[in-house]
């Protein structure tokens, strides 16, 4: 297989898990919706411990984790390609504009920033999950 060919497929690839993945993301979320805002409680600081997790070794939860864990193999592989292309994009930025780091960090900030794993408050609408961080403001 040329290289042209094997890049064409990779990308293809990629493209189709990011979609899936995208797909499961909006389909749980509008789940979760669907059975009521009101059960959902204020979404909590990332450093902070969850208080409305009820059992841990609940089978629910199991299968949460586990859900977790599939979903975070495509996310966290096309989260790391997108912060990669960013870093990289970034840095020719940073080169083209003269060295201008406001630029350079419009763009690093939202590529490398952002959640990498799928937490089981993702998937229960606790928290939002940012696939695209937020920038501080405008480049400078």
């Amino acid at each position: 297989m040329s290289t042209n060919r094997f890049l064409r497929f990779l990308a293809a690839r990629v493209l189709v898990v990011g979609a899936t993945v995208c797909t499961l993301l909006v389909v749980t979320g509008q789940s979760v919706l669907a059975h009521g805002i009101e059960d959902l409680s204020e979404p909590t600081p990332s450093h902070a411990v969850s208080s409305s997790s009820s059992n841990l070794s609940s089978p629910e939860s199991a299968r949460r984790q586990a859900a977790c864990w599939a979903l975070t193999i495509p996310y966290g592989a096309a989260k790391m390609v997108y912060a990669v292309g960013g870093g990289i994009v970034g840095g020719l930025a940073w080169t083209v504009t003269g060295g201008n780091m406001g630029v350079a960090k419009s763009i690093w900030i939202p590529s490398m920033t952002g959640d990498y794993i799928i937490q089981p408050q993702h998937l229960t609408g606790e928290r939002r999950l940012y696939f695209v961080g937020v920038a501080d403001g405008p480049p400078a």
